[in-house]
C-alpha cells in the first residue's frame, strides 16, 4: 500500500506542475433580419432567411460553417490556433449564438475570441453574397455580449489529478489483496492444515450503539436508503447509478473485503454459485466495455460505459454481501423480514399516491442530489393515478412488488409467526398483493398471476382452495371499491391481444428499430450502460437491452442469473427438512421466475430499486441454500437415530 500510494501522490503532485491551466472566454451573437423585414423574405429570394422570420435555419447555416474545415483553416491563418465551438446558446429558443475558445494563455484566448466573433460576421455576409441576395436583404450579426474576460477551467485538470491518485491507490488496496490470499496459501500448504480455529464472536466489530456489525446491518442501512429514499434521486456526478443505496453498497463491500483481510470473516461455506454467474456477467460487462472503446463513440457513451461499470460493482457488492457476508441462518431470517417490512411501507406509499391522485416523492428534496430521471410526473392511465412511491417509475413498483410477495406470504404462513396477530403477518401481504394492482399495469398482474401460479399449487389442498376463494373475492372487492379498475386492466391485455394498444405498438416498432444495431455487434454490443434513451430510444425489453449494450455474450449470462436465481428455490425446495424451508426456497423460485418473466416487459435491471432487489434476493437465495445443504449434510452424518443439534425455530423479531 505504501509505494503505490506514494507513487500516486507524486503522480497527482507532478500533473499539477506540468498540466497547464486552461482558461475560456465566451461571447454571444444574434441574428437580426434585414431593414425589409415588414415583407416576406421568399420575396426577396434570400434563402438563408427563409425560415418563417425566426432565423433559426440561418443561425444553424452559419453554424456548421463556422464549424467546417475550410473555417478552421481560415481561422488558424488569422492567429485562432486553440480549440473554438459554435453553437446555440443554451435554453434559447432565438437565433442566439454562443462563440467561445479555449486555451493556456489568458491574453491570447481573449484576442482570438475577438477574431472568432468579428468572423461569424464576415461568413454570413460571404454565405448572402454567394447566393446573390441584395444587400438590402440581408441577415445582419449584432454582438449581444462582447468577448469576455477568460476564465480558469481547472475541473479536467483536477479530475485528472483525481483519476490517477484514486487509480494508484485502488491498485495498491486490490495487490495488497493478492498478495494476502497467496500468503494465506503459501501458510496453509507449509503447515498443511486450514486456517487456525477463532472464537465465532470474538473479533467481529460492534456498532456505536454495541451491536454486532456484520453483513445484515450493513444490508439494512442499504435497504433503507433504497425504499426510502426516491431512486430517481442520485449524485450529480453519477447519474442514475449514484444514488445513495448505491453508494454504500459500495462501500459495504469495501468493509468486506477489509473485514475479510483482517481475517474476521471467511466467506460462507457453499455459497459459491452465485458469485461465480457475476463473474460471466462480468465477462460479459468487460467485454461490451472494451468493444465500446474499440468503436467511435460519443461523449455521453464513454461515460455511459463508466457508469455501466459502477453498476456492475453495486451489483456485486450486493451479491458478494448477501451470499459471502451472511455467516448464519438466524441473521439471513432477518434481513429477509426487514426487507418485506420495508417493501410493504412502499406498497403503504402506493396506496396513498394512488388515492391522493399524487406523488409522495415528488415533495421530497435532498440537498445533493437531483433528479436522475428525466419528467418524472405523476403518470395517468384511463381515470387512475399509476403510483410509485419511491420508485422511478410505476413499472419499476410493480416489479419490485412482484418479486418481494412470495416472501411477505411464505413469512405469513411460517409456523414460527403463527402466535403473532394476523395483522402482524398478513398485513404485508395485503399491502403487496393490493398495491400491485393499483399501478395499472401488465406487468403487475402478470407477476401477480406467476407467484399465484407457482406457490399455490404446493399448497395443501385446504389451503389451496382459500386462496383460490380469497383470489376470487379480492377481485370483487377491487370492482366495489374502485370502480372500473378491473375493467381498465381486462382493457389492457385485450388491446394487447388484439395489437391496437398505442404502447404494444410502439414497441413492435422497436423491435425492427433495433435489428441494425444488434447486427453490426451481435457478439458484445455497443457497451454496457450506452444505449441510452437520450442517445437512442427506450426498449422497454430487458432482454433486447442486453443485446444492444452486451450482444450474445450478455444475453446468455444475464438468463444464466435468472436461471441461478430458479436453481436457489429448487435446490433450497429440495434439501430442505422443514415445511417452512419448503417454503421458502418455492418463494425464491417465484420471484426469480417473475424477474425471469417481467423483464421482457420493461427494462427491469435499469432501475436501481428492482436491480438492488433482485441481486440481492440473488445472493440471499444462495445464502440460504449453502445453510439448507449444511443442515442437510449434518443430519446425514449424525444418521436417524441421533438427536440433531440444529436450533430450534425461533421468532426473527427475537434474534
Amino acid at each position: 500500500m505504501g509505494p503505490f500510494t506514494l507513487l500516486s501522490l507524486l503522480g497527482g503532485a507532478y500533473l499539477y506542475v506540468t498540466v497547464p491551466v486552461s482558461y475560456q472566454s465566451q461571447s454571444s451573437v444574434a441574428l437580426l433580419d434585414s431593414s425589409a423585414v415588414a415583407r416576406l423574405a421568399p420575396t426577396f429570394g434570400n434563402p438563408i432567411s427563409n425560415a418563417g422570420g425566426s432565423l433559426i435555419v440561418t443561425a444553424d447555416v452559419l453554424i456548421r460553417t463556422l464549424e467546417s474545415a475550410d473555417a478552421a483553416k481560415e481561422l488558424q491563418g488569422r492567429g485562432v490556433t486553440d480549440p473554438y465551438t459554435a453553437g446555440f446558446a443554451p435554453q434559447s429558443e432565438s437565433p442566439l449564438l454562443s462563440l467561445s475558445v479555449t486555451g493556456t494563455d489568458r491574453a491570447k484566448v481573449l484576442r482570438e475570441t475577438n477574431t472568432l466573433t468579428d468572423f461569424a460576421g464576415e461568413q454570413l455576409k460571404a454565405l448572402q453574397a454567394a447566393a446573390k441576395v441584395p444587400p438590402t436583404y440581408f441577415v445582419q450579426t449584432a454582438p449581444v455580449v462582447l468577448p469576455q474576460t477568460p476564465v480558469s477551467k481547472s475541473k479536467s485538470r483536477y479530475q485528472d489529478i483525481a483519476a490517477v491518485v484514486i487509480l494508484g491507490v485502488v491498485s495498491a488496496f486490490l495487490l495488497s489483496i493478492l498478495l494476502e490470499g497467496v500468503a494465506v496459501v503459501r501458510r496453509r500448504r507449509r503447515t498443511g492444515n486450514g486456517p487456525a480455529p477463532r472464537p465465532e464472536h470474538a473479533r467481529t466489530p460492534r456498532g456505536p450503539l454495541g451491536r454486532r456489525v456484520d453483513a445484515t446491518a450493513v444490508l439494512t442501512v442499504y435497504l433503507a436508503l433504497a425504499f426510502f429514499i426516491p431512486s430517481n434521486l442520485a449524485l450529480p456526478a453519477l447519474g442514475g447509478v449514484g444514488t445513495p443505496a448505491n453508494v454504500f453498497a459500495l462501500l459495504g463491500l469495501l468493509w468486506y473485503l477489509a473485514t475479510w483481510l483482517g481475517g474476521r470473516i471467511l466467506p460462507a461455506p457453499g455459497t459459491r454459485l452465485a458469485r461465480l454467474a457475476m463473474c460471466v456477467l462480468g465477462l460479459a460487462v468487460l467485454a461490451a466495455y472494451v468493444a465500446d472503446a474499440m468503436r467511435e463513440s460519443s461523449h455521453e457513451e464513454v461515460l455511459g460505459a463508466d457508469r455501466g461499470l459502477i453498476g456492475f460493482l453495486v451489483w456485486v457488492s450486493l451479491v458478494v454481501l448477501t451470499s459471502a457476508g451472511v455467516q448464519e441462518r438466524g441473521r439471513l431470517d432477518v434481513l429477509m423480514r426487514r426487507m418485506v417490512v420495508m417493501g410493504s411501507v412502499v406498497a403503504a406509499i402506493g396506496f396513498y399516491d394512488f388515492f391522493a391522485a399524487t406523488n409522495i416523492a415528488d415533495s421530497i428534496h435532498i440537498p445533493g442530489l437531483q433528479t436522475s430521471v428525466a419528467q418524472v410526473s405523476v403518470m395517468d392511465r384511463g381515470a387512475f393515478t399509476r403510483p410509485r412511491a419511491t420508485t422511478a417509475q410505476p413499472l419499476e413498483f410493480a416489479g419490485m412488488l412482484a418479486i418481494l410477495l412470495p416472501f411477505a406470504i411464505q413469512q405469513a404462513l411460517d409456523p414460527v409467526r403463527r402466535d403473532l396477530h394476523a395483522l402482524r403477518r398478513w398485513g404485508p401481504v395485503l399491502l403487496m398483493a393490493g398495491a400491485l394492482p393499483l399501478s395499472v399495469s401488465r406487468t403487475s398482474i402478470i407477476g401477480l398471476l406467476l407467484v399465484a401460479l407457482v406457490m399455490v399449487p404446493r399448497w395443501k389442498p385446504a389451503r389451496r382452495w382459500a386462496a383460490i376463494g380469497l383470489m376470487t373475492a379480492s377481485v370483487a372487492v377491487f370492482k366495489v371499491l374502485v370502480p372500473g379498475l378491473i375493467g381498465t386492466i381486462t382493457g389492457l391485455f385485450a388491446s394487447f391481444l388484439s395489437n391496437s394498444d398505442s404502447s404494444t405498438q410502439a414497441r413492435t416498432v422497436k423491435y425492427s428499430a433495433i435489428v441494425p444495431y444488434l447486427k453490426e455487434r451481435p457478439w458484445f454490443g455497443r457497451g454496457f450502460g450506452t444505449f441510452t434513451p437520450d442517445l437512442y430510444f427506450f426498449t422497454d425489453n430487458q432482454y433486447m437491452l442486453a443485446l444492444a449494450e452486451m450482444g450474445a455474450l450478455g444475453l446468455v449470462a444475464l438468463l444464466l442469473l435468472f436461471v441461478t436465481g430458479i436453481h436457489h428455490g429448487g435446490g433450497i425446495r429440495r434439501l430442505a427438512r422443514t415445511e417452512s424451508d419448503r417454503e421458502l426456497g418455492q418463494a425464491f423460485f417465484a420471484s426469480s421466475l417473475v424477474a425471469l418473466v417481467i423483464s421482457a416487459t420493461f427494462d427491469s435491471l435499469s432501475f436501481p430499486m428492482f436491480a438492488g432487489m433482485f441481486f440481492l434476493l440473488l445472493g440471499a437465495g444462495c445464502s440460504c441454500l449453502g445453510f439448507v445443504r449444511g443442515e442437510a449434510a449434518a443430519a446425514a452424518v449424525q444418521g436417524p437415530g441421533q438427536t440433531s443439534q440444529v436450533q430450534l425455530p425461533q421468532l426473527v423479531e427475537n434474534r
